[in-house]
């Protein structure tokens, strides 16, 4: 099994792509290939992405049962003692969670404990 997620990618890649995947929603392709074909698919991906995002993820014999290849995104896989995680990007502002800044001091209910 292999599935392709593409995100900014010329409409061209995704015509080629379906010759051999099925498009189950914008940018979102399944399908399955031989090795063979999947390293052909994404050989060809890299080369036609251009500025655009490609995430690849297949079935392989491995503790998990799954692979990935990454191309242009700023996460990335990365092996922990055999498994493979998806290593987020660290912040780049400090003190930012989800966009609000974050908070400081007690909790509002922490204070009024410790005025009682």
């Amino acid at each position: 099994m292999l599935v392709l997620v593409l995100t900014a990618v010329p409409p061209g890649l995704r015509g080629y792509l379906t010759r051999w995947l099925l498009e189950i929603s914008a940018g979102v392709f399944v399908g399955k290939v031989s090795k063979r074909v999947r390293e052909l698919l994404w050989e060809r991906t890299v080369t036609m992405v251009r500025t655009g995002r490609a995430i690849m993820v297949f079935t392989v014999r491995n503790e998990q049962g799954l692979s990935f290849l990454v191309h242009g995104h700023h996460w990335e896989p990365i092996d922990v003692e055999g498994v493979t995680l998806m290593l987020r990007p660290h912040d780049s502002q400090p003190g930012l969670a989800g966009g609000r800044p974050a908070a400081t001091g007690w909790s509002k209910a922490a204070r009024r404990r410790k005025t009682r």
